[in-house]
C-alpha cells in the first residue's frame, strides 16, 4: 500500500510537471512550514517597530488602530486573490508564470516580463528593507545600553546591515530540509514575542505614560501637515509593509508538500493572524506610549517603538525585550532572502536575467540555489548604498519593497478577468466572490501606489522627496529597454515560463491557461537563453 506522504509527492511533481517543470527541489516544507515562512516575513512585532515613524505622525492612535484594521481587511482581499492564483498553478515563478498564462498572446510575454521584474526587484527591495531595519534595532540597543548618549552614523549602520545581509546568505545556502525547520521555531518565536507586548507592555507601563480609552482610540494627531484623511491613509504604509511579501509562500511552492493546499492556506491564515495579533499589538502601545508624540519621533534612540519600552521597561528589560526584537527581525530577513532567492532562480530558469546560465544552477551538495542566494545579497547590498544619500532615500525603499510588490500581485489578477482564457481553479476558490474580491484588491493595490509616491509633508525639497518613484520606475524602465533592445533584448527571444521538461505535451500545459490561448512553445532552458 503506497504511504500518503509518498502518494502527495507525486501528486506534487505531477502538477508541477503539468506547468512545463521537473522536480528539482526537495520538498521539505510541510504546511506548517509553508504558513511559516510568510508569518515569519510579515514578522509582525519588529515590523511595526521598523514602519511605526508612518503612523505615529499621521494620525497617531487612531491610524494605529483603526487604519492598521481597514488596510489589513484590503490586504486580506488581497491575499486571497493571490491564493487562488497560487492553488491553481503552484510554482516558484508564481506570478509572472500566471500572468502568461492567462493573458493574451498580443501582450502576455510583455506583461510577464514587467511582472517578473517587478517581482524580483520587490522581494530584493523586502530583503533590503527588512535588513536595514534589523541594522537600526541593532543600532537602538547599543543606544539604550550607552544610556543614550551613542548615536549611530549611516556608516556604521550601514557596516552592521553588509553584516547582516552576508549572513543571510549564508543561512539561506543550507538544505532545505534545515530552512524548513527553522520556520517553525520562527512562528514560535513571533508569537511569543507578540503576547510578550500585548500582555507585558500595560503590566509594566507607569500609570503616568497609562492614556486613556479615548485617547488610545480617538486622537487624531497630524504632525505632517497633509489633510486629515490623506494622513489617514497615508498611515497605511505600516500594515501595507508589515502585511506584505506574502508571495514567499508561492516562491517556495516547489519545495512545499500538497502545494495547491498548503500555499493558499499560509497566504490568508499568515494574513488574517498578522491583522488580528497586530492589531492588538497596536492598541497595547497606544495606551502605553504617552501622549508626548513628539519625544518619541525625536528620540535619541532613533527608534519609536524602542522609547516606548524604554519608558515602560527601564534600560535592562528594553534591553533584554529589544534582543528578542532584534532577534526575530533577523529572522525575517533570513526568510526573505530566502523566497527572494527562489524568484530569482525561477526567472532566471526561464532565461529572463542577465546571466541566467549562470543563475539557475542548483548547488550539488546543498540542493539549493546558491548563485541566486548571492545573487540577491548583493544586490540588497547596493540598495542599502542608499542609505548614505539621506533618509528619505532609504525610505524609498521601504515604499518599493510595497509598490514593486503591488504591481506584480496586480498584473496576474486582472489578466485573469480582463482577458479571455479558461482559468481552472485550484483546491482554494472563492466561487463567485472571485471577481468583487479581485476588483476590491486591484484598487486598494492602485490607491496605495499612487499614496506611496508623495512625499512626507506637502512643503518639500529636494533632500525630503519621496525618491521611490525614481528608484521604482528607473529600474522598471532599465528592464523595458531591455526587452526591447535591438538585437539582444527579450523581445527577440523571451518566450515566458520555459518548460525545462524537454517535450511537454499540448494537453499538459493547459491547466492554467485556456483552450483559447495561443500555446507557448516550450524548449529547454539552455536553448531558450541561446535563441
Amino acid at each position: 500500500m503506497e504511504q500518503p506522504q509518498h502518494a502527495t509527492a507525486k501528486a506534487d511533481e505531477a502538477l508541477l510537471a503539468e506547468l512545463g517543470y521537473k522536480q528539482e527541489f526537495k520538498r521539505a516544507f510541510t504546511p506548517l512550514e509553508v504558513f511559516g515562512i510568510a508569518f515569519s516575513i510579515i514578522g509582525l512585532l519588529p515590523s511595526i517597530a521598523s514602519v511605526l515613524f508612518y503612523a505615529v505622525p499621521n494620525g497617531g492612535p487612531v491610524s494605529m488602530v483603526w487604519g492598521w484594521a481597514v488596510a489589513s481587511l484590503f490586504i486580506l482581499c488581497v491575499g486571497m486573490s493571490m491564493a487562488e492564483l497560487g492553488s491553481a498553478a503552484p510554482t516558484s515563478g508564481g506570478l509572472y508564470f500566471w500572468t502568461h498564462s492567462l493573458s493574451s498572446p498580443r501582450c502576455r510575454n510583455l506583461l510577464a516580463w514587467i511582472v517578473g521584474y517587478s517581482n524580483t526587484i520587490g522581494t530584493i527591495a523586502s530583503v533590503a528593507s527588512i535588513d536595514w531595519g534589523c541594522a537600526v534595532q541593532v543600532m537602538a540597543a547599543v543606544s539604550i545600553g550607552s544610556g543614550q548618549t551613542f548615536t549611530a552614523t549611516s556608516a556604521q549602520t550601514f557596516g552592521v546591515y553588509v553584516a547582516i545581509v552576508l549572513s543571510h546568505a549564508v543561512i539561506c545556502c543550507l538544505g532545505t530540509a534545515v530552512l524548513a525547520r527553522l520556520q517553525t521555531v520562527y512562528v514560535v518565536l513571533n508569537v511569543c514575542l507578540c503576547f510578550a507586548v500585548i500582555i507585558g507592555l500595560p503590566a509594566a507601563t507607569p500609570k503616568a505614560n497609562m492614556n486613556s480609552a479615548s485617547y488610545a482610540f480617538g486622537n487624531f494627531t497630524n504632525l505632517n501637515g497633509w489633510p486629515n484623511g490623506y494622513a489617514f491613509i497615508l498611515s497605511f504604509l505600516a500594515p501595507s509593509w508589515t502585511i506584505a511579501s506574502f508571495d514567499s509562500s508561492v516562491h517556495i511552492s516547489e519545495e512545499s508538500s500538497n502545494a495547491a493546499t498548503a500555499v493558499p492556506w499560509a497566504i490568508v491564515s499568515a494574513i488574517g493572524i498578522a491583522g488580528i495579533l497586530g492589531w492588538a499589538i497596536n492598541v497595547s502601545i497606544t495606551f502605553c506610549m504617552g501622549t508626548d508624540v513628539n519625544s518619541l519621533l525625536s528620540s535619541p534612540i532613533g527608534q519609536p517603538m524602542a522609547q516606548i519600552f524604554f519608558n515602560s521597561f527601564g534600560q535592562t528589560g528594553t534591553l533584554a525585550l529589544w534582543s528578542f526584537v532584534v532577534l526575530v527581525q533577523y529572522m525575517m530577513g533570513s526568510s526573505m532572502v530566502l523566497a527572494s532567492s527562489r524568484q530569482t532562480f525561477a526567472f532566471a530558469r526561464d532565461g529572463a536575467l542577465p546571466f541566467s546560465s549562470y543563475l539557475y544552477r542548483m548547488n550539488s551538495f546543498t540542493k539549493t540555489p546558491v548563485n541566486t542566494v548571492w545573487f540577491v545579497a548583493v544586490f540588497s547590498i547596493l540598495l542599502g548604498v542608499l542609505s548614505f544619500a539621506g533618509t528619505q532615500a532609504i525610505n524609498a525603499i521601504f515604499s518599493l519593497s510595497v509598490t514593486a510588490l503591488y504591481i506584480a500581485y496586480s498584473i496576474p489578477i486582472v489578466a485573469r478577468f480582463a482577458f479571455k482564457n479558461n482559468f481552472k481553479p485550484g483546491p482554494f476558490d472563492l466561487g463567485i466572490f472571485s471577481l468583487p474580491v479581485a476588483v476590491i484588491s486591484v484598487s486598494y493595490m492602485l490607491i496605495i501606489n499612487i499614496v506611496f509616491f508623495f512625499p512626507t509633508t506637502p512643503q518639500t525639497d529636494v533632500a525630503n522627496m519621496n525618491y521611490t518613484v525614481v528608484v521604482l520606475f528607473g529600474i522598471l524602465f532599465l528592464s523595458i529597454m531591455w526587452y526591447y533592445c535591438p538585437v539582444y533584448g527579450g523581445v527577440y527571444w523571451f518566450t515566458g515560463p520555459v518548460s525545462n521538461l524537454g517535450k511537454v505535451s499540448e494537453e499538459s500545459t493547459s491547466s492554467i491557461r485556456g483552450s483559447s490561448v495561443e500555446k507557448n512553445v516550450r524548449v529547454d532552458i539552455g536553448e531558450s537563453v541561446g535563441a
